[in-house]
């Protein structure tokens, strides 16, 4: 046998165990990421390559994506890009022929990607991935030495591109039917979660996780629309950063979020960094989103939030991820429908009970008033009421304004001072009251208390402290001490009586007082002279906050 005879039986002999250690890797393998990887890392190994590397053609045909390499800049997967045609590798592809060069750089159809760091490598030979006719890309080896590859090295790499190209076309498969039923999957978890016994807030933090994982997004957030100012407002997110949550609020129209939440439909953007109509790139850079899907929250054909989902780097998002998101949007929406329902009648039925119970308070105040043994008028009776009437209509001003929440308690007592300022003021007096001290919140029903004991000690301030007297003052203070909620009630007037004792006083006012403090707050009720009258009313901290 020839020597030349032995050469040929030997690289024939290396080129099947190549093809063999292929097929065993490609075999090995199911889904496409670890498919790739082992194509690119074998292929280099049996070749004696200094680099391999895989593109495959996006779903819009438009751009081959470095997938997988073995040689080159990892961070490149999935950023570096060759338009279809473009380089050396881009020319194999769209011509369905390999292409080689000893010396890359000096062929006019190379293109040097910057950041592959590919400048260390000087040949290169690319074949094209073709399956059943199908173009899915193009794989390449390179060298860092000058290399002019011989006929059977194409040969044998263009053997081995169209193993690849089955394996890449069944990891597609799989990984595409692995997804389908993640989706499936993640649906009817979303399903669940929205017709859990959940709170609102939960099942949208729930919902964002979700999503996240879905779309192997970096960040996603939802937007809810702020009726009143216009606004959209971050209510859930995930792994959102600090800068991302303490953005200005975007208006609706500007932005990404804010053209989809005008226009009501989804927006995709390949770099939020390139793109004009993103306006917070600083934060992107800070938080590292590149890519971004926008869908808008629609419920009766009206947006009520957008929902966003980032990425970290460049990505075209495909028609099945915006299908997706958009039925996760869809959703959403409906849940969050569903529970503003609930909570406006939850709202009703507390609407109905509270006017319920105010409606028992004011009758029982004139039954009181009633039995009272005093000569008065009916304008005095009517004063009194109407001055009663309108501190619990204070209390519900400001819940029409901040929903059912705790209340102010300062805020309360500058309206209740305004009502009995204008209804008790005798013409030509100058009697002046005032408020101070700290931001104290209480509930509705512990704030209408001390709403209606406050209005009852500034009558009789009006009526008793100042006789004839054209001026005077009445002070309102609020504090809180390790005794609890102190306010402070105090006028310059005459003083009280001589002997005077609160608790055997006939006055109608001062007996509603005391049973407000005593009865529903659990105070206590002092009072003290000197120069003027000082009511403190005490009530222990254990139900309002500071």
């Amino acid at each position: 046998m020839t020597d030349i005879t032995q050469d040929v039986l030997k690289r024939k002999t290396a080129e099947i165990a190549a093809l063999r250690a292929i097929s065993r890797a490609i075999g090995s393998a199911l889904d496409l990421d670890t498919t790739l990887h082992l194509i690119t890392r074998t292929t280099a190994e049996v070749l004696g390559m200094d680099s391999c590397s895989i593109y495959l053609l996006d779903s819009a045909g438009e751009y081959l994506v470095l997938k997988a390499t073995t040689g080159l800049a990892a961070d490149a997967v999935g950023r570096a890009r060759l338009r279809f045609g473009q380089g050396l590798t881009g020319w194999a592809a769209s011509e369905g022929r390999p292409v080689a060069s000893s010396d890359a750089a000096s062929d006019p159809r190379f293109v040097f990607l910057p950041e592959t760091h590919e400048y260390q490598f000087r040949s290169l030979a690319a074949v094209p991935l073709i399956t059943a006719g199908k173009i899915l890309g193009a794989i390449n080896v390179q060298t860092a030495a000058e290399h002019a590859y011989a006929a059977d090295e194409l040969e044998l790499l263009g053997v081995i591109a169209d193993l690849a190209a089955g394996a890449i076309e069944k990891a597609t498969l799989y990984d595409h039917m692995r997804r389908q039923i993640m989706e499936l999957s993640t649906l009817a978890e979303v399903s669940q979660t929205l017709t859990s016994p959940l709170y609102l807030e939960e099942v949208l933090r729930l919902i964002t996780e979700m999503a996240t994982r879905l779309l192997g997004a970096k960040t996603c957030s939802l937007m809810l629309l702020d009726e009143a100012t216009g606004e959209l407002v971050i209510a859930a997110s995930q792994d959102a950063g600090q800068t991302y949550l303490s953005r200005p609020h975007l208006k609706v129209g500007d932005g990404i979020a804010g053209l989809v939440a005008r226009d009501g439909k989804p927006i995709a953007v390949l770099d939020v960094l390139e793109d004009p109509r993103f306006l917070a790139k600083e934060m992107a850079e800070q938080e590292g989103l590149r890519a971004l899907l926008s869908v808008p929250l629609v419920v009766r054909d009206r947006t009520i939030g957008v929902f966003n989902c980032y990425k970290a780097q460049p990505h075209r998002f495909t028609d099945a991820e915006t299908s997706l998101m958009t039925t996760l949007a869809n959703q959403t929406a409906l849940a969050i429908e569903n529970a503003n329902l609930v909570v406006r009648s939850a709202v009703i039925r507390e609407m109905h009970h509270r006017v319920k119970n105010n409606l028992q308070t004011i009758a029982m105040l004139l039954r009181l008033q009633l039995r009272d043994g005093r000569e008065v008028s009916g304008r005095e009776v009517l004063t009194e009421t109407i001055n009663r009437i309108l501190s619990i209509a204070s209390v519900h001003e400001i819940l029409s304004v901040e929903g059912f929440r705790l209340i102010n308690l300062r805020q309360l007592l500058e309206r209740v001072a305004g009502h009995v300022t204008h209804a008790m003021s005798r013409p030509g007096a100058a009697i002046d009251v005032s408020v101070r001290g700290e931001d104290v919140y209480l509930t509705s029903q512990q704030a209408t208390s001390l709403a209606l004991a406050v209005n009852e000690l500034l009558q009789n301030a009006f009526e008793h402290a100042f006789g004839q007297r054209a001026a005077g003052r009445i002070e309102i203070g609020i504090a809180t001490q390790d005794a609890g909620l102190v306010l402070q009630v105090e006028d310059n007037g005459q003083g009280l009586p001589e002997g005077f004792d609160p608790r055997e006083s006939s006055d109608l006012g001062l007996k509603i007082v005391h049973a407000l403090v005593t009865e529903d707050l659990g105070g206590t009720l002092t009072f003290s002279g000197g120069p003027g009258t000082r009511a403190v009313i005490t009530v222990p901290k254990v139900e309002f906050r500071a």
